[in-house]
């Protein structure tokens, strides 16, 4: 049974190795909803992730553990998964933190993770979602919000969009255009979660009224 959603804030914890457009929008749109929610932060593994002069902008605390600092990479991701557990979050969002969590992460937040991905899974895992619906002749792809399991973009799906692919439309116009979706879709997700209106029943997620 879902607890009211009024009884807890969530505690949200986001992960981001790039541009953070996803972070951003997701930010701003769950703050104008004054939703039950604390923002503890943006973790990230680059220095150079333009996510941080977005959490700076936003005030949002920002923890670095930097990938590049590690020759030993079962390191890095140790120091990754010790600095989230520290942060003791209730919702781990990924939107756009570019390495594979690994099954300890994974493990340590079951069903606590949620990512986005720019195709309708389980159609185009992996990289280059854009690219591949493109050379596979796709004449409608999407979005994805699904939760993390050990597997590469195979964990129960949340919401989707669809997309229809212009006959005129390359990799840049397509990615614009699932993107714009992105960042409606996300805060949706997040929102759902913060409110208990997730129920998992194996690989199918029910949203509660």
């Amino acid at each position: 049974m879902a607890i009211g959603f009024k009884k807890k804030s969530k505690r949200i914890l986001f992960l981001a190795s790039g541009r953070g457009s996803n972070f951003e929008k997701a930010v701003e749109t769950l703050r104008k909803k004054k939703l039950p929610m604390e923002i503890l932060g943006l973790l990230t593994d680059n220095p150079k992730a333009k996510a941080i002069e977005i959490a700076k902008k936003l005030k949002i605390p920002i923890y670095l553990v930097s990938y590049a600092d590690f020759t030993d990479k079962v390191g890095y991701h140790d120091a990754f998964l010790q600095k989230a557990r520290e942060l003791a979050p209730d919702l781990v969002v990924a939107c756009g933190y570019m390495r594979i969590l690994k099954p300890e992460f994974v493990k340590a937040f079951a069903f606590k993770i949620l990512n986005i991905h720019p195709s309708l899974l389980p159609a185009f895992p992996g990289l280059d979602a854009q690219k591949q619906a493109l050379e596979y002749g796709a004449k409608v792809t999407g979005c994805t919000v699904h939760f993390i399991e050990e597997g590469v973009d195979t964990g129960p799906v949340i919401l989707q969009k669809s997309i229809e692919i212009k006959p005129e439309w390359g990799v840049i116009e397509l990615s614009r255009a699932i993107l714009a979706e992105e960042h409606k879709l996300l805060p949706t997700a997040i929102q759902l979660f913060c409110e208990n209106k997730l129920k998992i029943k194996g690989r199918k997620v029910e949203i509660l009224k």
